[in-house]
């Protein structure tokens, strides 16, 4: 294999993990509204499978992507802070000590992370003019089917916590890899 294949993969790679940590900045802006992170995951998941696929595609691109994704996403985006809202009700039971509150915590948690791995397939699905209803219940579909793929959605989920955690600043770009995550696992899962 001659250097300069080498050198230009290595590039290939490089600029995808740019285009990442890019498209994560595009994603935190977009989500500032708190009920548009939906929208913002769609788009992102969108830009970057463009970028995959060589197309062209820029913040313009993005914003009318986020336009059509909000449409219907932000209803989406309020369902996911009610069901958050819901499991921290669970969990402050469990810590009252009532009784069954273990087992209706741990089943709230369970619940709640598995739909955000099926929101992020979700968002990885998605398409101008696809209602997110019909494109929920796919993507839990696929988050039942393929727990493997679900499995590392989740664990780039913690990244970002652990990120944020870490430094806030970071988990800024660092979504822009699980919307990269959730591409691949999508892939995966078509080509299965």
């Amino acid at each position: 294999m001659s250097l300069a294949r080498t050198d230009s993969r290595d590039w290939g790679r490089f600029a995808l993990f740019a285009e990442c940590l890019l498209t994560g900045v595009w994603i935190a802006l977009a989500a500032l509204p708190l009920v548009t992170y939906p929208a913002a995951l769609a788009a992102g998941t969108r830009h970057l499978r463009r970028h995959l696929a060589h197309e062209p595609g820029e913040w313009r691109e993005f914003t009318a992507d986020f336009k059509a994704a909000v449409r219907g996403g932000w209803l989406v985006g309020l369902a996911g802070w009610a069901a958050l809202a819901v499991v921290w009700t669970d969990l402050r039971a469990v810590r009252a000590g009532l009784p069954g509150g273990p087992l209706v915590g741990a089943v709230g948690v369970l619940a709640l992370v598995g739909a955000a791995a099926a929101l992020l397939r979700a968002a990885a699905l998605w398409r101008p003019g696809v209602s997110w209803r019909p494109l929920m219940a796919r993507a839990g579909r696929h988050t039942v089917r393929d727990p493997a793929g679900s499995f590392l959605l989740v664990g780039g989920l913690a990244v970002t916590v652990c990120s944020a955690w870490f430094s806030t600043p970071l988990a800024v770009p660092v979504l822009g890899t699980v919307a990269a995550a959730a591409v691949a696992v999508e892939e995966r899962h078509r080509h299965r």
